[in-house]
């Protein structure tokens, strides 16, 4: 990748992969080392790239990032960073992701989260070397049939045959191998993350700008005052917050100083302790290129929390 990218759209993809005549899958393990150059690990020096195929063709970045002079449980995980991203833009399902390093407890518990967090296939790209008999993805089979999503790993190579270079993925169950998630608590009808869903939240005072106005974040600040467009970009946050466990949905929204808004929503795990706050899904919002200042320049912050703004 050339350059900071945390969004590769499906066609680029495709073509990415055509040149270097692999499969997305193969592709994937091949951009996790610049994925790791965008990492900021401050404090540990530890840096960690993750790369994610969605179900839609796209492939998305993870990667972790610390603060000095914060609390260590404000940092970002690498696959925290890859989950917003699919969430944020959309993505309706993670089918494989790269990594450089084995994911931590409590990554590896927020992947239940997903809905099909069985399928989902990982690959671990320090440890290839070690694993050159892990038999292929396109031979990983569930009830005795392919796994359906992953059916297409193999790409016509110049001769007209297929490129069958082993791919070191294992499904999640294998790092996870008692897995407690949110069908342990919930209802097979409630959204879960990445799935679409509006908590209903809705301000109570009618002279504030719609939901339709363009200016919305993230967008640039125009003719209406700085606390109403915190307000419903807040406001728009909690509304996409994935807190099915508490009942209690937050989101939160700032703004630098040249009028960029940003925004972030509350994501909680079945096992409650490794749920992602509001602040640190805000915080990998204005750190991606493009924010003002980085987080000197941050200001003015307005958050929701169930039902009424703070």
């Amino acid at each position: 990748m050339n350059g900071p990218r945390f969004v590769i759209e499906a066609t680029e993809a495709e073509s990415m992969a055509q040149q270097s005549n692999l499969s997305l899958l193969q592709l994937l393990p091949t951009l996790v080392k610049s994925a790791q150059d965008l990492a900021r690990p401050s404090i540990s020096n530890y840096h960690v790239g993750a790369v994610g195929l969605a179900s839609d063709g796209r492939i998305f970045t993870g990667v972790n990032l610390e603060f000095i002079g914060a609390p260590l449980h404000h940092s970002v995980h690498a696959e925290q960073f890859l989950l917003t991203n699919l969430a944020v833009h959309g993505a309706p399902r993670l089918l494989a992701l790269a990594v450089s390093a084995a994911p931590c407890g409590h990554c590896r518990q927020f992947l239940q989260e997903l809905r099909h967090a069985a399928d989902l296939q990982i690959l671990i790209t320090s440890d290839q070397d070690q694993e050159k008999d892990q038999k292929p993805t396109k031979d990983l089979e569930k009830d005795g049939k392919p796994t359906k999503d992953l059916e297409k790993d193999g790409k016509p190579t110049k001769d007209g045959e297929k490129d069958d270079k082993p791919i070191n993925y294992k499904p999640l169950i294998s790092f996870l191998p008692y897995p407690f998630g949110p069908f342990d608590l919930l209802n097979e009808q409630t959204p879960l993350l990445l799935e679409h869903h509006n908590n209903g939240l809705q301000l109570q005072i009618q002279a504030l700008p719609t939901s339709k106005n363009p200016i919305l974040c993230n967008g640039h600040l125009k003719s209406h005052g700085k606390d109403e467009l915190l307000e419903i970009a807040a406001l728009e946050a909690a509304n996409e917050s994935h807190a099915p466990y508490s009942g209690c949905p937050s989101g939160v929204a700032l703004m630098d100083c040249e009028g960029e808004i940003y925004k972030g929503f509350y994501m909680e795990s079945a096992a409650y302790n490794p749920s992602w706050g509001r602040c640190r899904r805000r915080w990998w919002r204005t750190w991606q290129p493009g924010a003002a200042a980085g987080t000197r320049g941050l200001w003015l912050e307005c958050w929701w929390r169930g039902k009424g703004r703070r």
